[in-house]
């Protein structure tokens, strides 16, 4: 098997990074910004093979988008590209959070629910390997979630803080040992301007 770039890049905002809500995976859509996010974004992907994505409609509305304009629908759909669990914070603002449960977001303790870092980058690991083992071309868009980036990046060794909208990472295949695809981590993605990135930044789920 040769050598498969992914861009692993965040959806556009949402109604809910519009409000600053942790998501995790609740399912709310694009903003109207969001769906300008996704319009513009298109014209700087540059040349892919495919647009994949998780089943959430925040991905999907905007892996849909991207991919009608560079011609290559259907959108192949993952399951579990989607984002971690939130538990009981989906749906909550970080003020909210704090009120319920002060001092939690910043120590890194979580409530029972939520999911993890290692079945986090377990289910998406195995995800993006039968992805590139069923549709073995040279390069994809793969549209997910701020968490999940922020834990591939870190499995891999790497991590930079927040992931904007239309942001992420370009990882590639390599084979550790005849049929073993393994990862290698490469540039940062960054497909909008600064003024289109506006828009729960700060909220990664």
């Amino acid at each position: 098997m040769g050598v498969t770039t992914l861009l692993l890049t965040r959806h556009g905002q949402s109604t809910w990074n519009a409000e600053r809500r942790w998501q995790g995976q609740a399912n709310p859509p694009l903003s109207a910004l969001g769906r300008d996010q996704a319009y513009f974004a298109s014209r700087r992907v540059g040349a892919v093979d495919l647009v994949a994505s998780s089943p959430q409609l925040r991905a999907l509305e905007t892996a849909t988008i991207i991919a009608t304009q560079l011609g290559l629908e259907p959108v192949i759909v993952v399951e579990d590209l989607k984002e971690r669990s939130a538990g009981p914070w989906s749906g909550l603002t970080r003020e909210e959070i704090e009120q319920e449960w002060p001092g939690w977001v910043e120590s890194g303790e979580r409530p029972e629910g939520y999911e993890l870092d290692e079945p986090l980058f377990a289910r998406v690991d195995q995800a993006l390997r039968s992805l590139v083992s069923e549709y073995p071309v040279e390069s994809m868009l793969v549209l997910s979630h701020g968490g999940v980036i922020t834990t591939v990046e870190s499995k891999l060794g790497r991590q930079d803080g927040r992931v904007p909208n239309l942001s992420g990472r370009v990882i590639q295949t390599n084979n550790q040992s005849p049929g073993q695809i393994g990862w290698s981590l490469g540039e940062q993605i960054r497909l909008l301007d600064d003024d289109l990135s506006t828009g729960g930044d700060g909220i990664r789920v």
